[in-house]
């Protein structure tokens, strides 16, 4: 009984430690990972995984790595935010595989990235024949960007000469699982007064609604518990 508690504690303190950690990184750490980020994640998931379950080694050593191994790497994400050269060593660097719709074969292989794999990311990209592409550029975190030629971009409104507004609100959700985000509310300069009239005018009460968000038009989008659908595509048991 008393080697489970120590289980159980050991992996509690490891769960707590590592969202700690997180925090302290950064978002970095959780997006799609460069080399100091897959070092990251290997080496912390390693000590937090011994110290769940390896109850022969001390509890304080543990802590004591993570603490240690937590610092060197807050350290190199300041070092890197300061210094171009320590950001490259420690993330890497984009390369570039396609130039002028030509496949540079020779970055490529310093890449070890064959045609095969080549071709499955530019497919994910939704292109199939390689002669669309002006520029691919392999990002640090393995991320394939795309410029395609002129000849095979979206038409956007601009080249249609559409008018369209300049500026965009961002959305502001107001109610979630039925409650009032009041942060939201306040931070946005909005009353529960303007809420409420809002609601009234299209006959419902707060306990209605289970989604609020105000759109990037301004306009107020309802999610109500009684959805009201006669014949549901979908209904999971």
């Amino acid at each position: 009984m008393v080697g489970t508690l120590e289980v159980i504690i050991r992996t509690f303190s490891a769960f707590v430690l590592l969202v700690c950690i997180t925090h302290l990184l950064g978002k970095q750490t959780i997006s799609k990972m460069t080399y100091h980020d897959y070092i990251t994640s290997i080496t912390l998931g390693s000590i937090a995984g011994n110290l769940t379950f390896n109850t022969s080694i001390r509890f304080s050593n543990y802590l004591t790595a993570l603490i240690i191994f937590s610092a060197f790497l807050f350290l190199a994400t300041l070092v890197s935010l300061k210094n171009r050269n320590a950001r490259a060593l420690f993330n890497g660097e984009p390369t570039v595989v396609i130039q002028d719709g030509k496949i540079l074969e020779k970055n490529l292989e310093k890449l070890r990235v064959t045609m095969d794999s080549l071709n499955q990311a530019l497919r994910r990209r939704d292109i199939f024949d390689i002669d669309e592409v002006e520029y691919a550029i392999f990002e640090p975190d393995g991320h394939l960007s795309i410029l395609k030629k002129p000849s095979h971009r979206f038409v956007t409104k601009e080249d249609l000469g559409i008018i369209s507004p300049s500026h965009s609100d961002f959305p502001i959700e107001i109610i979630m699982d039925g409650e009032l985000i009041n942060k939201n509310i306040t931070q946005n300069h909005l009353t529960t007064d303007w809420l409420n009239t809002e609601l009234e005018q299209r006959g419902l009460i707060l306990a209605d609604v289970s989604y609020c968000v105000r759109g990037t038009n301004g306009q107020l989008y309802f999610d109500l518990y009684k959805d009201r659908i006669h014949s549901p595509v979908d209904i999971e048991e």
